[in-house]
Parts: C-alpha cells; structure tokens; sequence
C-alpha cells in the first residue's frame, strides 16, 4: 500500500503563490524525494484556479499548471460526488456543516475523494490547514492522519 497525500486549497494556493513560502515548498520537496504520491484533487486545483483568474494572475495560473503536471491530478467523478452528497447531507443533520447550505461545499467534496481512494486499499493523508472542517466527515476516521 502507498501513501498519497491530497493537498488542500491552502497548501496548493501556499506552493503555487508568487510570494516565496520556503518552508512549505521545502516540506513538499522532501516528500517528493522520499516517494510519497502527492496528488492535486480536482475542487483543490478549482479552488486555488478561481483566486488566480479572478485576480489575473498568470505566473501563479502557470505554476498550478506546472505543479498539476509535476504532481499529478485527482479528477472528480460520479462516485465522489455522491459520497460527497452523502457527507453533505450527514454534516447538516448533525448540525456542524462546514458551508452554507447554498454553497457548492469543497471540504465535503475533498472528503469523499479521499474517502473513495482508501476505499481502494490506499493510505490517504490530507494535507490541510483546515482541520476542523474534514474532522468533521466520517471518512476521517480512516485516515492515518490529517496534516
């Protein structure tokens, strides 16, 4: 089984920003280097792509481009986005969702990718600056650990 690390909007947006993040670039070197599978999730790429449009940033829609292909990417398909829905539904009846009800929720949707790539046999670990919100979906319970 191997390791794959999903990464998040705030460390994609982190790693593709024109300021210099020495230390977060440094933490995806090495993992790179030491063979952990680190992997661009479709909402993430979306997420990030958004900012970087809406603000004309091309250098930074460049190196997303650059870090898709270095990387590799996630597409989102059908069986995500019903576990996504599922996990949508969940959270409200719970009472702790992590958007409005109006919001396309990308936490829920990056939960269930995670969640349908462990369902293969994989080690799946989110890279994250947003704990508490992916704490809150039943898949964490099976991850190894939320970074």
């Amino acid at each position: 089984m191997s390791r794959i690390v999903l990464l998040d909007s705030g460390p994609l947006g982190m790693i593709s920003h024109p300021r210099n993040h020495p230390e977060i670039k440094i933490w995806l070197a090495n993992l790179v280097s030491s063979g952990t599978n680190v992997k661009i999730p479709e909402i993430t790429d979306y997420e990030v792509r958004r900012e970087l449009l809406r603000l004309n940033k091309v250098k930074g829609i460049q190196r997303l481009d650059h870090l898709i292909n270095q990387l590799g990417y996630i597409p989102i398909n059908r069986e995500v986005m019903l576990k996504a829905a599922e996990f949508w539904a969940d959270v409200r009846k719970q009472g702790q969702p992590t958007a409005d009800n109006k919001a396309l929720d990308a936490d829920v949707i990056l939960a269930a990718q995670a969640f349908t790539i462990v369902a293969q046999g994989e080690d799946v670990v989110i890279a994250t600056s947003n704990v508490l919100h992916l704490t809150r979906f039943v898949a964490a319970k099976i991850w190894n650990e939320i970074v």
